[in-house]
């Protein structure tokens, strides 16, 4: 599946490294293309929106990765999850059906985002107690 990039100058590096990671994967990389101040609800919107019009997997990253969980959310049908740890990438997949990846390049080595990754594209989405909480999740964003 199709991975979307995308970063603010604070997860700049990160977003390089994992580019980088995922050669071989089917990936766009939406920017940030320096380390030059920049704004992450721009970023952040256009790589939500890229994610739900095609279907896709994206990975955002700012330096806390709070930033651009927040701004993502605000596009219908995205479902971004910062994730610390691969266990929370599993379970936001599971539970949440997240679509988006959130990182903190500043709080995260490159070996442990490396794991985080592979985790979140790999976990399959759970199905059954979890199908009426997400559908609650898509009713709320029809009725924003």
């Amino acid at each position: 599946m199709k991975i979307i990039l995308g970063s603010d100058h604070g997860g700049y590096q990160l977003k390089e490294h994992l580019r980088k990671y995922l050669a071989g994967k089917e990936t766009e990389d939406l920017g940030v293309f320096s380390e030059e101040s920049s704004h992450y609800p721009e970023i952040a919107k256009k790589v939500a929106e890229k994610v739900v019009s095609e279907k896709c997997f994206g990975i955002l990253i700012c330096g806390t990765g709070i930033g651009v969980s927040i701004a993502a959310n605000k596009v219908n049908g995205a479902r971004a999850a910062l994730c610390h740890s691969t266990e929370y990438a599993a379970l936001a997949r599971q539970h949440n059906h997240a679509n988006i990846l959130c990182l903190g390049g500043r709080f995260t080595e490159h070996s442990l985002a490396e794991k985080i990754v592979d985790t979140f594209l790999t976990t399959e989405e759970e199905d059954g107690r979890h199908d009426v909480r997400v559908a609650m999740l898509d009713e709320m964003d029809i009725n924003c």
